[in-house]
């Protein structure tokens, strides 16, 4: 800035001199010399004042620039997290509608009352098989005798291969192949003895008794196998 002052001043000097060589063969007055010395004083001014207004309109503009610029970064950046926050899951709202449907509900209806059927006699079957209420090789009593019997045994897939001649009774026993496991035994009248699998046989019952909901809730419940 001090450099285009001094460029635009170099037009007044020159004038400044010839007013002086015009006065008195160069002998001025201290009136003449005032006078010289307010034009060259408002040239001066008015000069400044040009350079100072284009810069203040150059600053302007860019600071409208900048504004604009920043503000377009901001929006562009925002944009993306306001679409991540109003984005809703499909998946979470088919889950939502199916939930709300009456076919779900009617599912979970049954699958409370299937659990509660079969509650009973599975968890007769856990304490048999997993505590100490009865020892290897030892004959069921007549009441879970007759349980593990009628709800049991008699839905079993296989039922009569297993009863073969004729049933004596039921006895808890270590699994032939699995020695860390204990499983149901049927002893036949022939003195003969063979396990079954009490899931099979309440798989088997499932099916018979709830037809339209059993794969569904043997797949939920008994995911090991559905056979």
């Amino acid at each position: 800035m001090a450099a285009a002052l001094l460029l635009r001043g170099i037009p007044v000097l020159r004038r400044h001199r010839l007013i002086q060589q015009q006065c008195s063969g160069g002998n001025s007055s201290p009136a003449v010399g005032l006078l010289i010395w307010q034009n060259t004083r408002n040239l001066f001014n008015r000069s400044e004042s040009q350079d100072t207004g284009e810069s203040s309109s150059s600053s302007g503009s860019g600071s409208e620039s900048g504004n604009e610029s920043i503000s377009t970064e901001f929006t562009s950046s925002s944009s993306p997290t306001t679409s991540t926050i109003t984005k809703v899951n499909p998946a979470a709202k088919i889950l939502s509608r199916w939930e709300d449907s009456p076919d779900y509900r009617q599912w979970k209806n049954k699958e409370d009352e299937i659990l509660q059927d079969i509650e009973p006699i599975v968890n007769l079957t856990k304490e048999i098989l997993h505590t100490d209420k009865y020892l290897d090789g030892e004959r069921l009593s007549d009441e879970d005798e007759k349980a593990v019997i009628e709800k049991l045994l008699a839905y079993h897939p296989h039922s009569e291969d297993k009863v073969g001649v004729g049933l004596h009774s039921i006895m808890v026993d270590r699994h032939p192949q699995f020695k860390g496991s204990r499983c149901l035994f049927v002893i036949r009248t022939d003195g003969a003895w063979i396990d079954f699998s009490y899931q099979k046989c309440v798989r088997a019952y499932i099916r018979d008794k709830y037809p339209t909901y059993a794969e569904r809730f043997i797949r939920t419940h008994y995911k090991r196998g559905s056979s």
